[in-house]
């Protein structure tokens, strides 16, 4: 018994692996290089995740939709206030320039 299974020659073990894999519509790989295979084939994680993880509730758009509530948001409120602050010490951002001859490149010497 195990005479006749040694007796089978290696190409044709060969041809019998390439035809498995072309009738099963697997990889035929008789190097066994790394191919990604099994990685490519495993379900992706995304939807899995973003299911997980309950959607953040978005203040400015919750005020948009309501209103009559009247509410505040206080981190926008926070950064209104920081950008004037910024401004009357100088520090804000430049004016855009309504012509192209009142921007700050236009005035640079070359």
């Amino acid at each position: 018994m195990a005479a006749a299974a040694a007796a089978i020659r290696p190409m044709r073990l060969a041809a019998l692996t390439r035809t498995r894999s072309s009738v099963f519509q697997t990889a035929y790989n008789p190097t066994s290089a790394r191919t990604g295979a099994k990685y490519l084939r495993a379900r992706l994680r995304g939807p899995s995740m973003v299911k997980y993880y309950t959607p953040e509730a978005n203040i400015a758009q919750l005020i948009r939709q309501w209103p009559e509530l009247e509410m505040i948001n206080l981190a926008e409120d926070e950064r209104l206030q920081d950008v004037e602050d910024k401004k009357k010490r100088g520090k804000g951002a430049p004016k855009k320039a309504k012509e192209k001859g009142d921007s700050r490149r236009a005035s640079r010497r070359r």
